[in-house]
């Protein structure tokens, strides 16, 4: 159901009239992901977009609240109420440590080997040389940990790896409108790097083709 027809009867507070069309893009290209054709992809994968795309448009909300301080508190706390913005993770943005987070599973311990956190979550530089760099199997992040983004936000499975200012702000917020680059619809790379999955991991490099190794080398190097 679309956030016009969800919130029909009620009065918003002032302000929701200047963002009701772009949080209704959002909405749309939710839909667009959840409905995409899923073949050839893995299990985990069909769930990586959608992702991205509830970080972007929290983000938006999360920069006109705290960054641009031009949200009211009382259009704030409605978002929150009728489920339009993630207060849970928007308020962890507010904390060191977690400041571009992709998502609440990457922190969920129960979800992860060892009682331990994403992979995605460890920075880069503290990574042992012979970690695989590969997306989170639930969330597609690469890395979230704070220092290490890109432009403000994760590095995710189809960050582009020579990005300007201009390419980033045109990363942002279109999915579902057009067709994604044939370098982006084919990423057949993920999963954790633990030991017990070693043999997974180089069956899985034997199929990678030649545009995911390199770039996978170039974020190892």
């Amino acid at each position: 159901m679309s956030v016009r027809r969800r919130l029909k009867g009620k009065q918003p507070p002032e302000g929701w009239e200047l963002i009701e069309e772009v949080i209704d893009d959002f909405e749309q290209q939710m839909k667009d992901a959840v409905n995409e054709d899923t073949s050839g992809k893995r299990r985990n994968e069909t769930t990586w977009k959608v992702t991205r795309i509830h970080w972007e448009k929290n983000r938006f909300i999360y920069d006109l609240m705290y960054n641009r301080k031009v949200m009211s508190r009382e259009l704030y706390d409605w978002l929150v109420r009728e489920k339009i913005a993630d207060g849970a993770l928007i308020s962890k943005w507010r904390k060191p440590g977690y400041e571009i987070l992709c998502s609440l599973l990457a922190i969920q311990k129960g979800n992860h080997n060892f009682g331990t956190t994403s992979h995605c979550r460890v920075p880069m530089r503290q990574r042992a040389a012979q970690q695989r760099i590969t997306p989170d199997v639930q969330t597609g992040c690469i890395c979230c940990a704070s220092g290490d983004g890109r432009f403000g936000g994760p590095i995710w499975w189809n960050t582009p790896l020579e990005e300007t200012e201009e390419t980033a702000e045109q990363n942002r917020a279109v999915w579902g409108q057009g067709e994604e680059p044939e370098q982006q619809q084919r990423q057949q790379y993920g999963g954790d790097a633990g030991p017990s999955r070693k043999r997974q991991l180089e069956e899985d490099e034997e199929d990678m083709d030649d545009e995911v190794k390199r770039r996978l080398a170039a974020l190892k190097g």
